[in-house]
């Protein structure tokens, strides 16, 4: 290195130690501040209690479906005892014997028989549409029958199962 080298890097020192020395150019860091999802509150709502107001023309008609129930599930009984004698008495006979045919026959019924207790569960699902369309709250007796009439469906069709079990598949 020479003198006159000397200078040159002088030079380059200083251009590079006064651009460190420059206004910094703006930052653009994130801000350490809450954000708007951190500052919601993650609680369940409370949902306002609904009075539900008595309607006579609904409760005419939960009267009306609860005696169609009624009705249904008292004869629904009474054939399917009489379908399980018919199945027990067919029970191990051939397809196409005069008692399989019977036992056949009664379960038909059954099935009819049942099909009431599905139509007034669908009366119930339409009166709870109907009153849900028209912007009114929720019938907690309807929804306590549909129960009701549902768990009845569901136990005439087991006892329809019982019953076809017993009897040869054709």
């Amino acid at each position: 290195m020479t003198y006159r080298s000397a200078p040159s890097h002088l030079l380059f020192l200083s251009l590079f130690l006064a651009g460190g020395c420059a206004a910094p150019r703006a930052a653009t860091f994130p801000s350490l501040l809450p954000r708007p999802i951190e500052s919601r509150s993650d609680a369940e709502p409370v949902a306002p209690v609904t009075i539900v107001e008595p309607d006579p023309a609904t409760d005419a008609t939960l009267v009306d479906l609860q005696k169609t129930i009624d009705t249904a599930g008292t004869t629904f009984d009474a054939a399917a005892d009489t379908a399980d004698r018919l199945a027990r008495a067919a029970h191990g006979d051939a397809v196409g014997s005069d008692r399989w045919i019977t036992a056949q026959t009664e379960l038909g019924q059954l099935d009819g028989l049942r099909a009431t207790t599905s139509s007034a569960i669908t009366d119930l699902d339409e009166l709870a549409l109907t009153r849900a369309a028209s912007g009114k709250p929720d019938y907690p007796a309807i929804a306590t029958l549909r129960q009701t009439a549902q768990a009845m469906l569901d136990s005439q069709a087991a006892r329809i199962q019982t019953i076809q079990a017993r009897l040869t598949p054709a």
